[in-house]
């Protein structure tokens, strides 16, 4: 790779300067190298369009986290069973479902730790298509264990586990895995948000209202999470901090599919309770009404 092309991602945040890498940070550069030689998706689009999965999957690294495909000029991402265009959040048919074939890694030994890296990514990647397909889902099941078999704080890997659980109605096995996630990776903004929709599933809302919090305080920019919080808080009778998120969703996704219930919500909270907003100087002023 030229400096050139690394001071370019560099300026455009998909990496973070550096004299040394790590090998997950390696393993971001092919799949940046790969990714612009292979689709031609400017690093500016590559960037909108991760930044989107991020706020909108509460994923760290979505390069890495999920596979992708180029849909015109952005990258839609295959999650929760679906291929996605985190920009608009419309799902698309999905009609590349195969098994990616293995990555091979030359000029290193099989058992170094730069291998091995690269085998449970692939590992990883391989296990996420063949989720998309309910035919192969217990082989999806197979790979993921043989993941943690491996590395058993591989976060990504839990939270799918954790998933297909959920998505079964497993949801004593579902919540051990999201836990395990957020043990082995506890600025992990998704574990935290799919343990608050396992533990809401449960009927545990206090629980799951703590798991919310922690995913909108990990990550701010969250939609889906501040949604998730609003309802919880309003099933508790706390509409005043309801509010609060409802308003935090709009202002995230104003155009999105769920905007419309989220702006009614905040209408009726504002309209119904007698709020007061206290002014920068200090001066308190009644809401409107």
């Amino acid at each position: 790779m030229h400096a050139r092309q690394l001071l370019a991602w560099e300026r455009a945040g998909l990496i973070t300067s550096s004299e040394h890498y790590s090998f997950q940070a390696l393993s971001q550069l092919r799949k940046l190298r790969d990714l612009q030689a292979t689709t031609r998706i400017s690093a500016k689009s590559i960037r909108a369009s991760v930044d989107a999965m991020q706020r909108v999957a509460g994923m760290r690294n979505p390069l890495m986290e999920a596979s992708f495909v180029r849909r015109g000029s952005r990258l839609s991402f295959r999650h929760g069973g679906a291929l996605m265009d985190p920009l608009t959040q419309q799902l698309a048919f999905d009609f590349d479902t195969s098994p990616a074939r293995q990555l091979r890694v030359v000029g290193i030994g099989a058992d170094s730790p730069a291998r091995q890296a690269a085998e449970v990514q692939d590992m990883f990647v391989r296990a996420v298509q063949l989720e998309e397909n309910p035919a192969t889902i217990m082989h999806a099941m197979e790979l993921y264990q043989a993941i943690l078999a491996i590395r058993p704080e591989h976060a990504p890997a839990l939270i799918n586990l954790g998933t297909i659980h959920y998505n079964l109605r497993k949801y004593d096995q579902a919540e051990q895995h999201y836990r395990k996630a957020t043990v082995a990776d506890p600025e992990y903004a998704l574990a935290f948000f799919d343990l608050g929709n396992v533990l809401d599933e449960m009927q545990r809302l206090t629980e799951a209202t703590a798991a919310y919090q922690k995913a909108v305080t990990l990550v701010p920019q969250y939609a889906d999470a501040h949604y998730n919080l609003a309802l919880a808080y309003e099933r508790q009778g706390q509409r005043r901090r309801a509010l609060r998120h409802w308003l935090a969703y709009v202002r995230l996704d104003p155009v999105g599919p769920w905007a419309k219930h989220a702006k009614d919500q905040a209408r009726k909270i504002l309209n119904t309770e007698k709020l007061s907003i206290v002014s920068r100087r200090g001066r308190i002023v009644k809401a409107a009404g």
